[in-house]
């Protein structure tokens, strides 16, 4: 008998049977339905499964976070009910006939970023290290910098922006790539399109401004017209637009082109058209509307408004993250640092993590002596604090609502601070307690005074609303563990 045989019968059951199982797979922590019809799932009964840490439905997927023990849970419900196990790409797949147009979007979107966050994180704690001991002139004299004082950190400080350079300057690389093997066509096609758009022989898009009120822009010229010679490093929008209309026309030129003929034909017609269209119309269209974009942030969060920007940032972040639309500011993010040096949104986002981790945290405290709260509070407040925040806002504060209340407020409130002090990071980094590594040195004590905040009044707020209403909760939680035990 599997260790999860019963509990596993029981959510057969409890998500409507066999037969409303689209399709079912599995990540680190969470069981992911496809479910035909999501509203025969009784998620109240669900979460009062003992080892079931909390319910929530994302990108067309009814997902239930198990914890650290998915993989032996989900072998046991596959033996029990009979449903194939299925890929997180075809679980996907079969997820988007419950998603809306915005959804899929979305989804989209969090599919080509997903793959090359780990290298755009090394690229921000690379910059930050690069900036304590280059750009800190704090030492020796008050004027000098650590580059100045050691010139074997000078030597550091110069080799380390090898990598640097690479992550950023040529991130159109990874985009292209990225896209292209999201929408189905060929990785090595959409790595040289990359190339192209950071090619050394364009003008470096970092000095595109001041090429055009010098009147220096090279160009080629055609005769009949004409196209700049202007790169596209560390711009995201006309790499995601490129590397769509590649693999875009790619797909379609296979349906027409001879099979003899299309290891020649295609790649050669796609890349020289896909390119022609990215230097005349994607590319000039996305730098205006990169730029537009840099402007409504910078409006919103260092303009005028800027404290209600930050205090409805702070507060709708963790609901964006429940419907998966935060996975559009990574593209904002990346357009920020490419136009402005620095990004004001991440540093934001990481206080969001820390205040869900407190709140939760908080919880723990509070509910210590019960066992199953204070087991998926810990672990769950650990998470948040170093950046993953499901476990504790699904885990914990959702499901007790007041705590997910406080650290929207706590989020808020750091938000602020961070916003009023002009904090900047250099990229996205790791999100909650070590976020600092991505911010600016220069920013350091007002992050951390942001970060104290972000602390401090969530899990002071949980305390105090846990006063009014622990008691009903208290008997909520008592209701369930007895209904569990029955």
């Amino acid at each position: 008998m599997g260790k999860f045989k019963q509990e596993a019968l029981d959510l057969l059951e409890l998500v409507g049977g066999k037969e409303n199982i689209a399709s079912l797979s599995h990540c680190v922590t969470r069981l992911r339905f496809v479910l035909k019809d999501e509203g025969k799932a009784n998620v109240k009964e669900i979460e009062k499964l003992p080892t079931v840490k909390g319910t929530f439905t994302n990108a067309g997927q009814f997902q239930v976070i198990i914890g650290n023990e998915v993989k032996t849970f989900f072998d046991d419900f596959v033996k029990v009910s009979g449903v194939k196990g299925v890929s997180k790409e075809e679980a996907k797949k079969a997820a988007q006939q419950n998603m809306s147009l915005l959804q899929r979007i979305i989804s989209g979107l969090a599919e080509i970023f997903v793959p090359i966050l780990p290298a755009i994180i090394t690229g921000g704690l690379i910059l930050g290290f690069r900036n304590i001991i280059g750009d800190m002139k704090v030492f020796g004299d008050g004027t000098q910098a650590l580059t100045d004082l050691y010139p074997v950190l000078a030597e550091i400080h110069s080799f380390l922006w090898i990598l640097g350079e690479a992550i950023f300057h040529f991130l159109p690389v990874a985009i292209t790539w990225s896209t292209v093997k999201k929408f189905g066509g060929s990785e090595i096609l959409g790595i040289v399109l990359g190339i192209t758009l950071v090619s050394p022989q364009l003008l470096n898009a970092y000095g595109y401004a001041a090429a055009v009120q010098e009147g220096t822009v090279p160009f080629w010229d055609f005769g009949l017209f004409t196209i700049d010679k202007v790169g596209y490093q560390a711009q995201v929008i006309p790499a995601m637009l490129s590397g769509i209309l590649l693999s875009k026309l790619e797909l379609s030129l296979r349906k027409y082109i001879p099979d003899v003929l299309k290891m020649i034909i295609i790649p050669f017609v796609a890349l020289l058209v896909t390119l022609l269209l990215s230097y005349i119309v994607i590319g000039p269209v996305s730098r205006v509307l990169g730029d537009n974009i840099a402007l409504v942030f910078n409006y919103l969060l260092t303009g005028p408004i800027k404290l209600l920007g930050a205090i409805i940032f702070g507060l709708l972040y963790a609901p964006l993250v429940i419907t998966g639309l935060h996975h559009t500011f990574i593209a904002v993010d990346l357009q920020l640092i490419a136009n402005n040096g620095g990004t004001m949104i991440w540093p934001l986002i990481a206080l969001s993590n820390i205040a869900q981790g407190s709140a939760a945290v908080a919880m723990l405290i509070i509910y210590k002596k019960n066992a199953k709260l204070k087991s998926v509070a810990a672990s769950a407040g650990i998470s948040a604090w170093l950046g993953v925040t499901e476990p504790a806002m699904f885990g914990v504060n959702l499901k007790y609502k007041y705590p997910f209340y406080a650290a929207l407020i706590g989020s808020a409130s750091a938000a602020v601070v961070s916003i009023l002090t002009g904090v900047l990071a250099n990229s996205i980094g790791i999100g909650g307690l070590p976020g600092f590594l991505a911010i600016q040195p220069q920013y350091w004590v007002q992050f951390i005074i942001a970060m104290l905040v972000a602390v401090i009044v969530p899990a002071a707020l949980t305390f105090v609303f846990d006063k009014k209403y622990s008691k009903d909760y208290q008997e909520l939680v008592e209701a369930k563990e007895s209904a569990t035990m029955n």
